[in-house]
C-alpha cells in the first residue's frame, strides 16, 4: 500500500498557526511548505522565530536558510542565539559574508552601525549615467538587494553624493554622475542611537539613510523597514517599563513562566515595600483618625486622584522625551506648565469633591456637624495632592534621564505609590489646619 505524501502547507496557514506551535510542530509544518514561497514565510518571520527555527534544523537546512539573511538580518539572527552557538552559525557562512556580518557585530546592537546593511549600491562621479545603469545592474544581480538610492563615492569610499534610480533615468545618458547627483545629504553617524535613527526618519521621510563613520567613509545604509522594527520595539519597551516591570526580550508566549515572573517581581516588590510607607504614614497620623473617622473615608479618593495625576504626568513626558518633542534643558518650562496644570485640575476635582460632600450632607447627613470644614480639607488637599502628583510625576523622568537611566522606568505605578505616601501628609496636615479646635 502506498503511502501518502502530506499536504503541503501555505504560509498564510502556518503564519496564522505559528505562535500555538510548538518547536517540533514548527519544524514539520515548515518543512511542508512549497519551495517556491517558503522563502517569502522565512524572511517574515522575526529574527527570534527564525534562531529558533534553525537551531532546530539539521547543518544543512541550516546553512541554506542563513545564507538567504542579508549581513544586517543574520546578525540579529546570530544575536539572539545562545553565545555558545554562535560559532557554528558565523562558520555556515561564506567567508566575505562572514566577514561582513563580524564588522557588524562589533556594533553596538541599539546603534546605526548595528543597524545598517554593509552592501548598497555605489557608483563613481565621474561615470557615465549608461555606465552608472550598467554597473548598478551587475551589482543587484550579485549581492546588493536593497537599491532605493545610488551612493556616489570617490577611491577611498568617502561619500560624496547620492543620485536617485530617476534621475539616473530621466538624465541624458552621456551626462556624468557628478552633474546630476545631490550633494545635500543627510547622513547618520555609525555610533548613533537607534532612536536618534528613527527621528532622522521621521524629519526626512527617507526610504534609507547612509551610514559613516569620523572620516565620512560609508559604511552601510540603515532602511526604512529596519527602522520600523526599531521603532516598535522601543515602543514595546518603554509601555512595559510604564507599566511596571522590566521589558521581554520576546514574543509574550515565547517568554517562559519563570522568566515572565522573574520580569514582574522586582517592581512589584519594590511598589509593595514602597506601599508600606502608606501604611506608615497612616499610623503616624492614628490619633487624628480616631478623633474624625470621618477623615479615614476620603483616604482613598485622596490617594487615588494624586496618584492618577501623577501617572498622566509622567507617561506624557516619558513619550515626549522618547519622540524628542522636549529636551533635558525644557525641565523648567515643564515645571512651570505642569503646576499650572496641577492646580487647575486640583481646583476641578476639589470643586466636585466639595459638592459631592455637601449635598451627601443635605440628603443624607452623613458628615455630621462640621461637614463645611471636612469638605473644605477635601477640596483644598485635592489641589495640593494634584498639583504635587502631577509636578513629580513630570519631573521623575527628567531626574532619570540626567541621571543616566531610562525616563521610562519612571512606570506609573511606581509615581502612583510615591505619591500616595506624600499624599496622606498633604491630606492630614491640611485636616489639622482646617479641622483644628472642631473636630481635632
Amino acid at each position: 500500500m502506498e503511502t501518502q505524501d502530506p499536504e503541503p502547507i501555505f504560509p498564510h496557514e502556518l503564519r496564522d498557526a505559528w505562535p500555538a506551535l510548538s518547536r517540533d510542530e514548527r519544524v514539520e509544518s515548515f518543512r511542508l511548505v512549497p519551495h517556491a514561497t517558503a522563502d517569502d514565510f522565512f524572511l517574515s518571520l522575526s529574527a527570534q522565530e527564525q534562531a529558533a527555527l534553525l537551531l532546530s534544523l539539521g547543518p544543512g537546512e541550516r546553512r541554506t536558510w542563513l545564507r538567504l539573511l542579508a549581513p544586517d538580518d543574520a546578525v540579529d539572527v546570530i544575536q539572539g542565539t545562545p553565545a555558545d552557538l554562535r560559532a557554528s552559525l558565523l562558520h555556515e557562512l561564506d567567508e566575505s559574508t562572514r566577514r561582513e556580518v563580524q564588522a557588524l557585530m562589533a556594533y553596538a546592537e541599539d546603534h546605526a552601525g548595528g543597524l545598517m546593511n554593509p552592501r548598497f549600491a555605489r557608483v563613481r562621479p565621474d561615470m557615465t549615467l549608461d555606465e552608472a545603469i550598467s554597473y548598478l545592474r551587475r551589482q543587484t544581480r550579485e549581492k546588493v538587494e536593497t537599491v532605493y538610492y545610488a551612493y556616489v563615492l570617490d577611491p577611498q569610499q568617502q561619500l560624496l553624493g547620492v543620485v536617485s534610480l530617476r534621475q539616473l533615468f530621466q538624465a541624458a545618458p552621456d551626462k556624468r554622475v557628478a552633474d546630476v547627483m545631490s550633494r545635500d545629504l543627510i547622513t547618520v553617524a555609525e555610533d548613533m542611537d537607534q532612536e536618534a535613527v528613527s527621528r532622522v526618519f521621521a524629519e526626512h521621510a527617507l526610504m534609507a539613510i547612509p551610514v559613516v563613520d569620523a572620516q565620512r567613509h560609508m559604511k552601510g545604509i540603515v532602511t526604512v523597514d529596519d527602522i520600523v522594527q526599531v521603532v516598535r520595539e522601543e515602543a514595546t519597551e518603554d509601555i512595559q517599563k510604564v507599566g511596571g516591570m522590566e521589558a521581554l526580550d520576546a514574543p509574550y508566549f515565547d517568554v517562559g513562566l519563570l522568566a515572565m515572573l522573574k520580569k514582574r517581581a522586582g517592581w512589584l516588590l519594590v511598589l509593595f515595600v514602597g506601599e508600606m510607607l502608606t501604611a506608615t504614614a497612616m499610623g503616624h497620623f492614628e490619633d487624628e483618625i480616631a478623633q474624625a473617622v470621618v477623615l479615614a473615608l476620603f483616604v482613598p479618593l485622596i490617594i487615588s486622584s494624586g496618584g492618577n495625576s501623577g501617572s498622566q504626568a509622567t507617561t506624557l513626558i516619558i513619550r515626549s522625551l522618547a519622540l524628542g518633542e522636549i529636551r533635558l534643558r525644557d525641565w523648567w518650562r515643564v515645571a512651570r506648565r505642569e503646576v499650572l496644570a496641577g492646580v487647575a485640575l486640583g481646583t476641578t476635582l476639589g470643586l466636585v469633591g466639595i459638592v459631592r460632600i455637601l449635598v451627601w450632607q443635605g440628603l443624607f447627613h452623613s458628615y455630621g456637624e462640621h461637614a463645611v470644614r471636612v469638605a473644605l480639607t477635601v477640596g483644598l488637599s485635592l489641589v495640593g495632592v494634584v498639583t504635587w502628583g502631577t509636578l513629580s510625576g513630570s519631573m521623575l523622568p527628567f531626574l532619570l534621564r540626567r541621571l543616566g537611566f531610562d525616563p521610562a522606568s519612571a512606570s506609573a505605578p511606581f509615581v502612583a505609590t510615591l505619591v500616595d505616601v506624600s499624599g496622606l501628609v498633604i491630606y492630614f496636615s491640611a485636616a489639622s489646619l482646617i479641622l483644628k479646635g472642631t473636630l481635632l
